[in-house]
């Protein structure tokens, strides 16, 4: 019996009758793609054809993280229809069974979305998917691979040149990211990867100014972001004043009203959210801002003190020990510690050996919460570089927090001279800091050097150019 077939957004075949069904997939696509907080539509593809091999194994990826439990029940709907797919059916199906199984092996999964991609070069939610892996990898390298592959057949299309433009961001490839996110933004005002790919160029650059104008002038189209998409855009603009030592009120407001706010909607994900402020009130609290970040620190703890938060993302886990430890809330802190402790124990012994790093740097946030200064800077090293810790699902720009951290600590422990030297080492890639200056002014003091004036001088100076 010939089984009808229809084309989804790619061009490509889905085994279906229902244009409801294939509504639903592109539905899909457009929310993954641009971050949407109603990925949730692709439950309506099976609702609509329950026969649909796409539909049914693209809401089973989407229950994998959203429930659990009901993901098993769509994954054998689409194997019981597998015979009767297309092609590209076949080729998701294969390589998403792969990326949701509990041992997967990661470089074998992008193995199998390349091969993917090398068939089927318009499914970018294919390959959004591959390069979300590849962050989590920290192989930007290999995201920039899959996006080049596919780049050619994809001329002027929404959504790649953003997909584009974060891989050369994070390889340090400023200029040719800045290029391909305007290109993007060009072809599309709403692609908010695109935007968001603009404002670390910004950023990393020191342009604080632009980034906060740009940013400012998109936020209108973020009201159908996603909790953890909407928030970060939030950080990135706290983060411009923050860097740029602008009045700290003006991150106070925008951590109030646009970040923590967003748990008064009904759809919010509370732990993208507190991923974002955590982030933020890091960064405030080695600034020394104690009448900000107190009692927001103690609203963020009511939260992560929940364990339904816990184990989710390393990179919010690492947060978490900060914030419980900070407070004083040792005991869970340490059942947090000895719970990843245990689940690395329970990986394969290449992926072990990956997330030592992240380990390390788990407990010594918890060690600086908790005051132990010297105890947390042997467990950074004294020759930290936080570009060896993108394991965690960090890009650069959320990773310099461990760095100020790592700063913070040597200034703390007497070590100013090698604080000095970190502190230049960021200053080659981003002179344009006044935190920098700042941070590079007390190691000067500590050591009695003359120059120490200078370098305060030079904050000051850089703090009347931006935000005055």
């Amino acid at each position: 019996m010939e089984v009808e077939m229809k084309l989804d957004r790619w061009g490509y075949e889905v085994s279906t009758c229902s244009d409801a069904c294939i509504f639903a997939i592109n539905s899909y696509y457009d929310q993954v793609l641009n971050y949407g907080r109603k990925r949730s539509v692709i439950l309506e593809a099976p609702k609509s054809d329950p026969q649909c091999v796409l539909g049914n194994i693209f809401a089973a990826h989407f229950l994998c993280s959203a429930d659990p439990s009901r993901a098993p029940a769509f994954i054998d709907a689409a194997k019981s229809r597998l015979e009767h797919a297309s092609l590209y059916e076949k080729a998701v199906f294969e390589a998403l069974m792969y990326f949701i199984s509990p041992d997967r092996d990661d470089d074998l999964a992008v193995e199998m979305h390349s091969k993917l991609l090398h068939n089927f070069p318009r499914d970018l939610v294919s390959l959004k998917r591959a390069q979300v892996l590849c962050f989590y990898m920290g192989r930007p390298d290999l995201s920039l691979e899959l996006v080049e592959q596919v780049l050619s057949l994809n001329e002027g299309e929404d959504y790649i040149y953003g997909m584009l433009a974060f891989p050369l961001l994070e390889l340090g490839r400023m200029e040719d990211a800045e290029k391909a996110g305007k290109k993007g933004y060009e072809i599309n005002k709403n692609d908010c990867w695109s935007q968001h790919a603009l404002c670390h160029v910004y950023q990393y650059e020191c342009r604080f100014k632009e980034a906060v104008e740009f940013m400012n002038n998109c936020a209108q189209s973020w009201g159908s972001l996603s909790s953890f998409m909407y928030t970060h855009n939030w950080w990135h603009v706290a983060l411009c004043y923050l860097e740029a030592q602008a009045p700290m009120e003006r991150i106070r407001d925008i951590y109030d009203k646009c970040i923590w706010k967003e748990l008064e909607r009904s759809d919010a994900m509370v732990a993208e959210v507190c991923l974002n402020a955590a982030g933020l009130l890091l960064r405030i609290y080695i600034r020394g801002a104690h009448d900000i970040y107190k009692d927001r620190l103690n609203n963020l703890a009511n939260c992560v003190t929940d364990q339904a938060l816990w184990f989710l993302e390393w990179h919010l886990d690492i947060f978490i020990l900060w914030v419980l430890s900070c407070i004083g809330e040792f005991n869970k802190a340490e059942d947090l510690l000895k719970g990843l402790k245990s689940r690395v124990s329970k990986m394969s012994k290449k992926k072990q050996q990956i997330m030592q790093k992240g380990l390390s740097l788990a407990e010594a946030l918890y060690r600086y919460g908790k005051g132990e200064y010297k105890e947390a800077l042997e467990l950074f090293g004294h020759d930290f570089d936080s570009i060896d810790y993108k394991i965690i699902g960090a890009s650069d720009e959320q990773l310099d927090v461990f760095t100020e951290v790592h700063i913070s600590l040597l200034l703390e422990t007497g070590e100013a001279s090698k604080a000095m030297q970190a502190i230049e080492k960021q200053l080659k890639k981003r002179e344009g800091a006044p935190f920098l200056w700042s941070l590079l002014e007390k190691a000067s003091s500590m050591l009695g050097r003359e120059e120490a004036a200078s370098y305060g001088e030079k904050a000051r100076e850089l703090e009347a150019a931006y935000f005055t």
